[in-house]
């Protein structure tokens, strides 16, 4: 794979992460205040960039040679986007979501420590 192709992957990877937040935020406040369409519209872009977090994510993997430390980023990485859509879902119930929130910062504070290389083997 080209240089150029990664550097694309990287930086729409990198670029995406802010976007990722700020609308799973906004779509956990419009759950919790009640607002379903709100929350269906925003959820549905933010699902937009889970894809674009994969796809970026998975073309980075194939462009450095499948690195065990990214490979298992990645794992996380699913594993924090299916927390993500727990806590939405409960919320929207009206059901209880603080251990979920608990893992969610976990998560998101480990793979963000290995995308930055803090934690590596």
């Amino acid at each position: 794979m080209s240089e150029k192709l990664t550097n694309i992957f990287y930086e729409s990877h990198s670029g995406s992460w802010a976007f990722l937040l700020i609308l799973f935020v906004v779509a956990f406040l419009l759950a919790k205040g009640g607002k379903a369409k709100g929350a269906k519209i925003v959820g549905m872009v933010l699902r937009l960039f889970y894809i674009i977090m994969l796809v970026s994510g998975v073309g980075m993997l194939i462009g450095f040679s499948f690195p065990l430390v990214y490979v298992l980023k990645g794992i996380l990485a699913v594993i924090l986007i299916g927390l993500m859509e727990m806590i939405l879902g409960r919320t929207q119930r009206r059901e209880k979501t603080g251990t979920f929130w608990i893992l969610l910062v976990i998560f998101v504070a480990i793979v963000v420590l290995m995308g930055f290389g803090v934690i590596s083997f």
